[in-house]
């Protein structure tokens, strides 16, 4: 079945949700045929791409993550944004992401005709879903969205790697919880541009206020990933859409520091290079593994490997040694 790869650019570029969604199937796919169209469609689409608030979202379980998104992006509809929401989430493997659990968590966004959200499937592949996520990401912002929220579900590599695709990460808090800091690692604390405290309301806002100054602390100790930007502590309450608007306030503050600088085109540089590094080598480490070669010598050199006949470096140099063997030339 040939794909009518214009009528895709063109509902892309009307902003049509159904032609939308349609790509991202594209993208997600596996099969060679769709894979070639989604790259050109992609390559047709980039000069509309680029013009969205990137805003990366992350954080310890039970801080209101999904809670948070849907008020926030609410208000932000409701301000005349167009919001897309792509969820990343390479922990599970049997359940497709979350699917069928972004529509329950997200009832009322996921209805706003100024909404679009759209889960990465999992398989445990936490490459190929941040692949597939910043394609998709372009694709949203060539349909019109101009604030793009990446969502890690997911533990572990999955915040830096959001942290590598946008212009602001923000990692969601609670206070009360007790041992905070140790429920968070450095390596995440080091790449966020905002920390944000959320249920602070009722009888909770006496701790916020006090995790708020041990959040300021433990940044000061810290690195900025900018010079033009030193990450703040801010509080505020999904369920009460209070401090929502100051969020939104910091994030575009950001934006206009790192823009008037130019860090924020300089990051966008960065962030496509090392996409295009990140691509080679897994297009390199698939070419070579596929190779017949490989296949029949790989098994006996990890043999060898595990009765210490040779060792790991001579075996990989062997190994290595296929891919300028004539056969392979």
């Amino acid at each position: 079945m040939q794909i009518d790869i214009d009528s895709y650019i063109d509902g892309i570029l009307d902003g049509n949700r159904l032609m939308l969604a349609r790509t991202i199937t594209l993208i997600e796919s596996i099969l060679p045929v769709h894979q070639e169209a989604a790259r050109t469609i992609i390559d047709k689409i980039l000069p509309k791409t680029g013009n969205s608030v990137r805003l990366g979202i992350t954080g310890v379980p039970g801080a209101g993550k999904s809670t948070f998104i849907e008020s926030f992006g609410t208000m932000l509809t409701a301000m005349g944004h167009k919001v897309a929401v792509l969820a990343i989430d390479p922990s599970s493997t049997r359940s497709g992401g979350s699917i069928l659990g972004d529509k329950t968590r997200m009832e009322k966004l996921s209805v706003d005709p100024n909404a679009f959200i759209r889960p990465s499937p999992s398989g445990g592949n936490l490459g190929g879903v941040a692949r597939k996520t910043r394609e998709a990401m372009l694709a949203c912002e060539a349909a019109g969205f101009d604030v793009i929220i990446v969502e890690t579900v997911g533990v572990g590599q999955s915040e830096t790697t959001v942290a590598s695709m946008v212009d602001f990460f923000m990692v969601l808090m609670i206070a009360g919880a007790g041992d905070e800091l140790q429920g968070i690692k450095k390596g995440v604390l080091e790449v966020a541009d905002a920390i944000v405290i959320n249920k602070s309301d009722g009888d909770n806002i006496v701790r916020a206020e006090a995790a708020q100054k041990e959040y300021q602390a433990a940044l000061h100790l810290l690195m900025p990933r900018s010079p033009h930007w030193n990450p703040p502590v801010l509080t505020c309450s999904s369920l009460r859409a209070i401090g929502l608007d100051n969020i939104w306030d910091t994030v575009q503050e950001h934006r206009t520091k790192l823009t008037d600088c130019g860090e924020l085109a300089e990051i966008r540089k960065s962030q496509s290079l090392d996409w295009m590094s990140f691509l080679l080598n897994e297009g390199l480490s698939e070419w070579f593994y596929h190779l017949d070669q490989v296949k029949n010598l790989l098994p006996k050199m990890r043999q060898m490997v595990e009765a210490e006949k040779i060792s790991p470096t001579a075996a990989a140099n062997e190994l290595l040694k296929l891919i300028t063997s004539k056969d392979n030339a």
